[in-house]
């Protein structure tokens, strides 16, 4: 399980609903990087804050910063992390593209400033635009990120769409980054707010059905599934690396409340590498 959600989690702390300040945010990060290791993605930045977290990331080892930024704003926010000992810049994310216009904006962007090294995702629409964004996608370096929730019902997927946007994906070769709602492991319905969430693991276990060649149905069916001990079950090194060569992080404001999802559903077996 350790290697299924290894660098799964990208720290997006700064972000709706957690919304903790920069100041908080830093240093928790890098206790989060102390304590679960390689769990733990990049630091989720916006491009127009990097003054201030260069203000506040101290000393130690540079940050592992993904920067979010629009096609304008890359090159002096590509160019304001390199100037920073600080911080590396570990992954780039650009916001919602509305059509494949936009999307060859963004992909020259990237093109233009970010080495072979530095991996990018491209957000997709959730309209009738998708194919062809994912079409701009395809044969590139650059990924598809997804939005799969939020604070409001609309921005969460159904299991049919998200199921059909991650076959798109598939059937392009576009691996894909997540971003919003993915609170736990398994699907569940927050007592607090009746939001239906799906799950991380879901969304896992669907990506490797599709990878395996199985339709979009056989992916939905995992999406909605809602045992833990079905979803952790079955995990051969080959499934594995065919999940994550699909489905490669996802956002999260709080990476303690994924992983400690976890250790309490008995499905992550490294405690020495979880919270005390």
């Amino acid at each position: 399980m350790t290697t299924l959600v290894d660098g799964l989690f990208d720290d997006a702390a700064l972000f709706p609903p957690g919304n903790v300040p920069m100041a908080a945010a830093v240093p928790a990060h890098r206790e989060l990087r102390a304590r679960l290791g390689e769990l733990v993605g990049p630091f989720v930045v916006p491009a127009a804050r990097l003054g201030e977290l260069v203000a506040h990331v101290g000393d130690g080892e540079p940050l592992g910063v993904s920067v979010i930024a629009a096609a304008g704003d890359l090159p002096p926010a590509a160019a304001r992390v390199a100037a920073s000992p600080g911080l590396t810049l570990t992954a780039v994310e650009t916001p919602v593209v509305a059509d494949a216009p936009a999307a060859h904006g963004a992909v020259r962007a990237l093109d233009e400033v970010l080495p072979a090294s530095v991996p990018a995702a491209v957000e997709i629409p959730r309209s009738a635009a998708r194919d062809e964004v994912l079409d701009v996608l395809a044969g590139t370096r650059y990924r598809a990120k997804l939005r799969t929730g939020g604070l409001r019902a609309h921005l969460f997927p159904s299991p049919e769409e998200l199921a059909a946007t991650l076959s798109a994906c598939v059937a392009r070769g576009v691996a894909v980054k997540c971003t919003a709602g993915l609170h736990g492991a398994v699907r569940h319905t927050d007592p607090a707010t009746g939001l239906e969430h799906h799950g991380f693991l879901n969304v896992l276990a669907a990506c490797a059905a599709l990878a395996a060649g199985e339709p979009a149905t056989a992916a939905e069916r995992w999406l909605r599934e809602d045992d833990a001990g079905t979803l952790a079950g079955g995990w051969s090194p080959d499934r594995v690396a065919c999940a994550r060569a699909v489905f490669t992080s996802f956002g999260t404001c709080s990476v303690l409340e994924p992983v400690e999802d976890l250790v309490r559903s008995g499905l992550l077996p490294f405690p020495d590498r979880t919270p005390a």
